[in-house]
């Protein structure tokens, strides 16, 4: 991949200082979402960072993810988990434009099934405002939320494909496949392109994506962090 692709080394900071500039918090450097909303923080630059300077925006016991290189950690800080994924990107789809079932939009009255589905499924990364970071679509099955997925980390020219879940009693249709090609295509269509990341071991996930045109960039880490010292003198 050439330079062009360097943005998605920081996602989170250039998401943060561009289409999700709103939802900033923090310093000129340094900055996170709400954590109602995303648990992650990004750094201008990582080598570099203070990570002291995010700590007026933070709660006590606060985790939140860095994504990529991690800045050095102060007194009150500490590694929780390492989670190795990996980063691919989708410059032309390889399945046609369409589906064989509906796909619906997902809005606020769809919230606490959306909350409800991933945390089944993939619990701790969605939040009650995360819907908030992107468009999100969803398949129904008698009037039930069955299966999602969603935008996370969008930033000029790029959008990241997220909270990809099926509900363990309607795997193996292809219902996953089919919404990440739909966001695909939308997203390509508007000129922007998708990428996305998963944990390494996630074997079926990779051929999905692979079927859909999305190939590997890099290996990235999400370093998982808590910010644990709460007694620090003022000043």
């Amino acid at each position: 991949m050439n330079d062009f692709y360097q943005i998605l080394d920081n996602p989170v900071w250039n998401a943060l200082q561009t289409t999700h500039k709103n939802y900033a918090k923090g310093t000129s450097t340094i900055q996170k979402y709400p954590a109602d909303m995303l648990q992650i923080l990004g750094c201008e630059n990582p080598a570099a960072a203070k990570l002291e300077e995010i700590e007026p925006w933070m709660s006590p016991g606060e985790k939140l993810f860095m994504v990529g290189e991690l800045a050095p950690l102060p007194a009150g800080w500490n590694i929780y988990n390492k989670i190795e994924c990996v980063q691919m990107v989708c410059e032309k789809t390889l399945f046609p434009s369409g589906s064989e079932i509906d796909i619906i939009s997902l809005n606020e009255k769809d919230n606490e099934e959306m909350l409800a589905l991933i945390n089944q499924v993939q619990p701790g990364y969605f939040h009650h405002n995360t819907r908030l970071s992107g468009r999100y679509f969803g398949i129904r099955h008698d009037n039930k939320l069955i299966a999602m997925a969603g935008e996370r980390l969008c930033m000029t020219g790029f959008t990241e494909i997220s909270a990809v879940c099926t509900h363990p009693s309607y795997t193996g249709k292809g219902y996953a496949r089919q919404l990440v090609a739909h966001i695909t295509h939308t997203n390509l269509s508007e000129g922007k392109l998708p990428f996305l990341h998963f944990v390494t071991t996630n074997i079926r996930a990779r051929k999905i994506y692979e079927l859909l045109g999305f190939t590997e960039r890099r290996l990235i880490p999400f370093w998982g962090l808590t910010y644990l010292n709460t007694d620090k003198p003022a000043g």
